[in-house]
């Protein structure tokens, strides 16, 4: 039963972080700039990294655009890129020239609950997961939520 409760406060705050989501862009459409705590450690900013990108990677498609990379130089901002490499995406990072399609790419990460609850956002949609810490990095903690922008008609 305990392990319901906990469930059901991380759903909850995971809920509340998604609908609170469009905070987190701009009127215009332009994303806020990455943030990652520096006290995460490398092995679960590695876990995170990677399954958030095969996330993204599902909502993208089997195209590979070049990722604009918002990065703050935390261990999750290098996890982040090194993953997005593995996967096949070209990566450019702030002030980089780009050239062909792009995704613009934003992340958040921070603690929360003993969890870390992280955050990709594209213009089109924001993907959240909460991720407990394990010894061998991290492990998802709760379902993937998924937040599509779109046009009102």
């Amino acid at each position: 039963m305990a392990n319901l409760a906990t469930l059901s406060r991380a759903t909850a705050a995971l809920l509340a972080a998604m609908c609170l989501a469009g905070c987190g862009t701009m009127g215009d459409g332009a994303l806020t700039m990455s943030s990652g705590p520096s006290e995460i450690p490398p092995a679960a900013a590695a876990a995170i990294a990677g399954d958030m990108v095969g996330r993204l990677s599902e909502r993208i498609g089997p195209a590979r655009p070049t990722v604009q990379l918002k990065t703050d130089g935390s261990p999750f901002s290098q996890a982040l890129q090194s993953s997005l490499k593995s996967w096949g995406y070209g990566v450019v990072t702030d002030g980089q020239a780009q050239t062909g399609p792009t995704i613009t790419l934003a992340y958040v990460v921070e603690p929360m609950d003993g969890q870390y609850l992280a955050r990709l956002s594209t213009s089109d949609f924001d993907l959240g997961r909460f991720y407990r810490v394990t010894t061998a990095g991290a492990a998802p903690s709760s379902p993937l939520s998924v937040l599509e922008r779109g046009q009102m008609s």
